[in-house]
């Protein structure tokens, strides 16, 4: 995909965000019905701590929900046009029938990732400064995160800010779809595409009302 067709709403499913509720993957099926009615097509299923069995199932369910979202008047089988990122875990990309996985500077690298999913599926990875930029320009992966940009609390360990010149920087570096991460909001997004991101990856601010707050983030990112 070229950078300019990338979704400019890279929403981020982050299952630490519903662990107060009662049921957790309803509620998360859920979260992912409101964003897709929003308007979100890009999504990422992002689980640090869970087992094998418990990120297929969420992962599974999100699927079934894309899907039963976008399906056609004419009967089952239609593709979603909206494309599954699995965060860490490329075998359970597969498993679950996801589009593609993203990785971080410390997980599986793209190379070795990319064995493992092939050619078709997309393949992400996570920058923090040029010198991973521009390693990451050398790899077979279809789009680059950079952050984060602003103070995030979605890390317990977050590198360091990098701000909307280490976004500029990062455009300078790489002609691959750009992605924008860390404490971007409804009130800083558009910034953020304007100093030469493609698309911006939110967590916390989709979370509540996340189909009035997806509406309102692709009417400011476009």
């Amino acid at each position: 995909m070229a950078a300019a067709d990338f979704p400019r709403l890279y929403a981020i499913i982050d299952t630490a965000c519903f662990t107060g509720e009662a049921n957790a993957p309803a509620a998360i099926a859920g979260f992912a019905q409101a964003l897709l009615a929003g308007g979100a097509t890009l999504l990422q299923y992002r689980n640090k701590c869970g087992s094998a069995r418990e990120i297929l199932s969420h992962a599974r369910e999100l699927r079934r929900v894309c899907l039963n979202q976008f399906q056609g008047r004419t009967g089952s089988g239609n593709p979603a046009p909206v494309r599954l990122i699995m965060n860490d875990r490329a075998d359970l990309c597969l498993a679950a029938d996801f589009d593609g996985v993203h990785v971080g500077q410390e997980d599986l690298s793209p190379p070795a990732a990319r064995q493992i999913v092939g050619d078709k599926l997309w393949i992400g990875v996570s920058t923090h400064n040029p010198g991973q930029v521009r390693e990451a320009e050398q790899w077979a992966v279809d789009y680059l995160a950079v952050g984060p940009v602003f103070a995030t609390a979605s890390k317990a360990n977050p590198d360091p800010v990098i701000g909307l010149e280490g976004v500029r920087t990062a455009r300078r570096l790489t002609g691959k779809p750009l992605v924008a991460i860390g404490g971007i909001t409804r009130e800083n997004c558009r910034s953020v595409i304007d100093a030469g991101a493609d698309s911006v990856a939110v967590i916390a601010d989709l979370l509540r009302n996340p189909k009035e707050a997806a509406e309102e983030f692709l009417r400011r990112l476009y």
